[in-house]
């Protein structure tokens, strides 16, 4: 076979589009609606990137948890039949809307040793009124719920998500409910955002707060998911984890590439551990990485 050999990871779109309409969000109007891709193209794509040096795959949609194919195929069961994929060993999927995470799917996380404990589940606040006003159809009574459920079945699972803040209005009592969820969760690492208005959306003509307002509450919570994600990585020293050698580092002798949680991570070695899966232990932490040594 003459194709180039693949990174160890690859990315494999298996869902487009989005039917959930959030009132701040352009996706339904410039993708369209919830389309999910036949699962057998998956599998033979999935199937060929293997072949070409590719051991983990993340599967990609807008909204990928709602994927369900033509023949009822839902994406616990697309998990379940890639993990059956030889020299395939590690899945991932994102980005999650919290009302389509299904019961066949949290249970995967327990039963398929190939998906890996790391899950995208963005909430945008912590405020039910500000979630109504979101179209978010859930509370934050039934995000908190859904996460004890996911870490029942998953106990190491680490957490990701994506905020909002300064949404049209949003009170400073609205906000101090976002930081109640955010110490409740405690995430690895999210994404937040002051609020701006996007043309089209059903949000952008409403009254949008003050500029400082939006950057204060933004700087509030971008420091409190600072110290959550530095205890993250802190807790990873130690610990002798697998790592997938994704490429050469920027020092000599160095190769990086991902532990199951998605930290990134450093080590000694040369060219030919990139591919490998080598046992390595954690001896530091920085923001964004982690150092460590084969076990």
């Amino acid at each position: 076979d003459r194709r180039a050999r693949r990174a160890p990871a690859a990315f494999l779109t298996v869902q487009e589009g989005c039917d959930k309409f959030c009132a701040f969000c352009v996706v339904p109007y410039t993708r369209g609606a919830e389309v999910s891709r036949p699962s057998a193209r998956i599998l033979a794509e999935a199937r060929a990137l293997v072949e070409r040096g590719v051991a983990e795959i993340t599967l990609l949609g807008q909204n990928v948890n709602a994927y369900r194919d033509a023949d009822g195929q839902t994406l616990a069961g697309l998990v379940r039949r890639l993990a059956e994929i030889p020299g395939l060993l590690r899945l991932r999927y994102t980005t999650s809307h919290p009302n389509d995470m299904a019961d066949d799917l949290i249970a995967a996380h327990a039963e398929v040793p190939a998906l890996m404990p790391y899950l995208h589940l963005p909430v945008q606040s912590g405020s039910d009124r500000i979630l109504k006003a979101m179209n978010r159809r859930h509370t934050a009574a039934h995000y908190l719920g859904l996460v004890e459920r996911i870490r029942a079945a998953r106990p190491d699972i680490a957490l990701s998500g994506d905020f909002i803040v300064g949404f049209p209005g949003e009170t400073e009592a609205d906000f101090q409910d976002t930081l109640a969820l955010v110490e409740a969760v405690g995430y690895a690492a999210a994404y937040t955002f002051a609020y701006s208005p996007r043309p089209g959306t059903p949000a952008a003509d409403r009254a949008d707060l003050a500029p400082e307002v939006k950057t204060d509450r933004l700087l509030r919570l971008q420091a409190l998911i600072d110290r959550q994600q530095s205890a993250f990585q802190a807790s990873m020293v130690g610990r002798t984890l697998p790592i997938l050698v994704e490429k050469l580092g920027r020092e000599p002798g160095q190769v990086a590439g991902k532990s199951p949680y998605l930290n990134a991570v450093h080590l000694d070695g040369g060219p030919e551990l990139i591919g490998r899966v080598v046992t390595a232990k954690i001896t530091a932490a920085r923001r964004n990485s982690l150092s460590a040594r084969a076990a």
